[in-house]
């Protein structure tokens, strides 16, 4: 899958190009022929190639060639593979979107990419049921041929991925030819680089188990703040749906609700999001965003991006993996019509935590 190593030193010389666009990226594909001629041209010639005045205090043609020529290095030592937007192989959803990934980089099964998906994410701050619920939907969503994408952060994406390599473990213990799903981890950084470096054992089971660690940045590129919220833009796109287990307000879990929305996929909720330990926690993340926001520290819209904002727009809620399948064949919007109280209130979940690793 995806050009032999030899091809690809070019390409990833220009995607590392941060300054160009997705497009622009291709312009310079399409006019030049060798990684040298492109180290060799100065902002004005790129400007000229491209169409348009480029200004960039961090090109240095020699330097990013170099930094290339490294990254190359890493991906044969690292087994890593690279994937191009033009490749058939390249995900339909995730090329569909408006800032689609130059480049994909990744190690294991990159044909999961393409599977039947669903995305899974939550907080960090995840509560018992949070963990017990996202570990058994992914778990049963493996077990009915369903690749499980998600970001490999503590958690919920944790679980998440640990429910789904379980339910790969068992499949293959059985001895049955079931069909079965696996999962894929979105990375922050390049994929040489695992976080949190406690999941290294848990990356390692999911390439034991036919999974796919990805991302969109070369190998060596390092972990940084906003590449968190850059990544959850492809767990987003890579499935027709995502399902939050838990979110408190402003969680990272919510921004990648919005993507989902902004790309018109389906978002729902795990009940799991609404029980009482899941509202203490969101009351204290709450209070906090509120003084943040008070002294100048916090974004209103970060303060305001709630679950129960979701819900007010028609997100349904889910309670399992089963009753997800159900709501994707129900008519749209029908089950936020039904799922609140008489008090107009959604229902505290006690769900069967059983299934929890």
């Amino acid at each position: 899958m995806g050009n032999k190593q030899p091809d690809i030193l070019l390409p990833l010389f220009v995607s590392g190009i941060t300054f160009l666009t997705f497009n622009e990226k291709n312009i310079i594909l399409k006019n030049l022929d060798n990684s040298d001629a492109l180290a060799l041209l100065s902002i004005k010639d790129i400007s000229k190639i491209v169409g348009r005045s480029c200004r960039s205090d961090s090109w240095n043609g020699r330097d990013n060639l170099k930094r290339a020529r490294i990254a190359q290095c890493v991906m044969e030592a690292y087994s890593i593979l690279p994937l191009f937007n033009t490749d058939a192989a390249y995900p339909a959803l995730l090329r569909e979107t408006v800032n689609a990934p130059f480049m994909l980089f990744y190690r294991g099964n990159g044909g999961r990419l393409t599977d039947h998906t669903v995305s899974v994410v939550g907080t960090r701050r995840m509560t018992p049921e949070g963990k017990a619920a996202a570990y058994s939907f992914a778990y049963d969503a493996v077990m009915d041929g369903v690749t499980v994408v998600s970001g490999l952060a503590s958690g919920i994406d944790g679980a998440s991925h640990s429910g789904a390599v379980e339910a790969c473990f068992d499949i293959r213990e059985a001895g049955t030819c079931a069909r079965c799903g696996g999962t894929v981890a979105v990375l922050p950084c390049g994929p040489d680089t695992i976080v949190p470096a406690n999941h290294k054992g848990l990356a390692g089971r999911i390439l034991a188990t036919g999974g796919c660690l990805v991302s969109e940045y070369m190998p060596g590129t390092p972990v940084e703040s906003w590449r968190f919220v850059h990544r959850n833009r492809i767990i987003a796109a890579l499935s027709p749906a995502t399902v939050v287990v838990e979110a408190p307000p402003g969680s990272g879990a919510l921004l990648t609700a919005e993507y989902a929305v902004d790309y018109n996929r389906d978002v729902m909720f795990h009940a799991a999001a609404f029980t009482k330990n899941a509202a203490e926690v969101s009351a204290r993340v709450r209070a906090k965003l509120e003084n943040d926001f008070a002294a100048g520290k916090a974004a209103r819209h970060k303060v305001e991006n709630t679950p129960e904002k979701y819900l007010s727009d028609g997100a349904p809620v889910i309670k399992d993996y089963a009753d997800y399948c159900r709501c994707l064949a129900e008519i749209p919007g029908m089950r936020s019509t039904m799922q609140k109280n008489k008090d107009g209130q959604l229902p505290l979940f006690d769900g069967d935590c059983s299934k929890e690793g």
